[in-house]
C-alpha cells in the first residue's frame, strides 16, 4: 500500500530512485560508528548496508489529495539533467510511469510544493522538450520560501557550504534548470515566513538550517498530524540521535535545534513524521525518550 488517508487528506508515494549514496562516515562525520552497528537490526536493509557501509537513500514525491486539489511534495532529481553528484547524473527514472500509477498525470497536479532547493528535489520541476526545459506540470503553480529563492539564485552570490571536503556544488545549474524556467512562466510563486496556508488542512512554515529557506509543510485534520519534514532528517538514526547533522547542511547548529523542536512537536501531538529520503516504510512516530527520542511505529507504506 502506498496509500494512507489522514483526516481529510490522502497521501500517496511515488517512488523516483533508490539505492546507495555515499559512506555513513563520510555523509555523518558525527554519527559514531558503533551507533549504526547497534542500530543495526532495523537500520539494515532499508537504511544503511553494513557490508559496504552505505547510506542508502530514497528520492520520492508526496501527492496529497486536499479539498479537491492535487499537490505535489517536492519533484525529486530528475531525468536527464547535468549533476556533479554520479548517482543523480542524466537518469532516466520512469518517474512519470509511477506518477501516473498513482493516478495523476502532469496536468492534473494543481501545487509544487519545493521544501527546498537542492538537486534531489526541484529535480522534476522541469523537463528537456527540444532542447529546452519547460515546466513538467502545466496547469501547476509552483511554491517556494522567499529566503530559499534569494538564496538558490546565483544572481546574488551567496556564500554556501561545500560538503564532502571542499566538493563544488552546483547549485547554478539547479537554478538554471529546474527553477528560473518557472519564473519565465510565471508558475513560480515565492511566500515569506513564518507561516504560508495552503488550505484548511495544510500550512508551510520556515525551518532553516539544511539551508536557509528550508521549509515543512503540516498537516493537521481531524485528529491527524504529521509533518512533512524534507530532509530535516536524513537516516532514521537521526530521529533517535538528533544532535548529528550531514555534512550537507548549511548551518548545523539551525539544523540540529530545528530537528529538536520538530521533534518535541511530533512526539507530544503524535504527529507522523514524513522525511523525504527514507527508505523503508518511510514514515515514522516517535515519542519522548529523555532528552532524546524513540521511534513507536512506522507508516502504513509499501517499502
Amino acid at each position: 500500500m502506498n496509500t494512507i488517508t489522514l483526516g481529510d487528506v490522502e497521501i500517496s508515494r511515488v517512488t523516483e530512485w533508490q539505492g546507495p549514496f555515499a559512506p555513513v562516515s563520510t555523509l555523518f562525520p558525527t554519527l559514531p560508528h558503533n551507533l549504526w552497528q547497534a542500530n543495526s537490526s532495523w537500520l539494515s536493509p532499508d537504511h544503511w548496508d553494513p557490508a559496504t557501509d552505505m547510506y542508502l537513500a530514497r528520492t520520492q514525491s508526496w501527492v496529497l489529495r486536499s479539498e479537491g486539489r492535487i499537490i505535489l511534495v517536492d519533484t525529486g532529481i530528475g531525468d536527464q539533467k547535468e549533476r556533479q553528484v554520479p548517482a543523480f547524473h542524466h537518469l532516466e527514472t520512469g518517474f512519470l510511469d509511477r506518477l501516473a500509477a498513482a493516478g495523476v498525470r502532469p496536468e492534473d497536479v494543481d501545487l509544487v510544493v519545493n521544501t527546498h532547493a537542492h538537486a534531489d528535489h526541484v529535480g522534476w520541476n522541469t523537463r528537456l522538450h527540444n532542447g529546452e526545459w519547460i515546466p513538467t506540470f502545466p496547469n501547476a503553480r509552483y511554491l517556494l520560501s522567499t529566503p530559499e529563492n534569494t538564496f538558490t539564485n546565483p544572481i546574488n552570490n551567496i556564500p554556501r557550504h561545500s560538503p564532502f571536503g571542499g566538493q563544488t556544488r552546483d547549485d547554478a545549474q539547479i537554478y538554471l534548470d529546474s527553477i528560473a524556467p518557472l519564473h519565465h512562466t510565471g508558475q513560480l510563486s515565492t511566500w515569506d515566513g513564518p507561516t504560508h496556508r495552503l488550505d484548511a488542512n495544510l500550512t508551510l512554515e520556515l525551518a532553516p538550517g539544511h539551508t536557509p529557506g528550508s521549509a515543512v509543510l503540516r498537516l493537521t485534520s481531524g485528529t491527524d498530524r504529521a509533518l512533512f519534514i524534507g530532509d530535516i532528517a536524513h537516516t532514521p538514526l537521526q530521529l533517535i540521535e538528533p544532535d548529528h547533522e550531514p555534512c550537507l547542511s548549511e548551518d548545523e547548529p539551525a539544523a540540529i535545534a530545528t530537528r529538536r523542536r520538530l521533534l518535541a512537536e511530533a512526539a507530544d501531538t503524535n504527529a507522523l513524521i514524513i522525511p523525504a529520503h527514507f527508505g523503508g516504510s518511510g514514515a515514522a512516530e516517535v515519542t519522548r525518550d529523555g532528552s532524546k527520542f524513540a521511534i513507536t511505529n512506522w507508516a502504513a507504506f509499501t517499502k
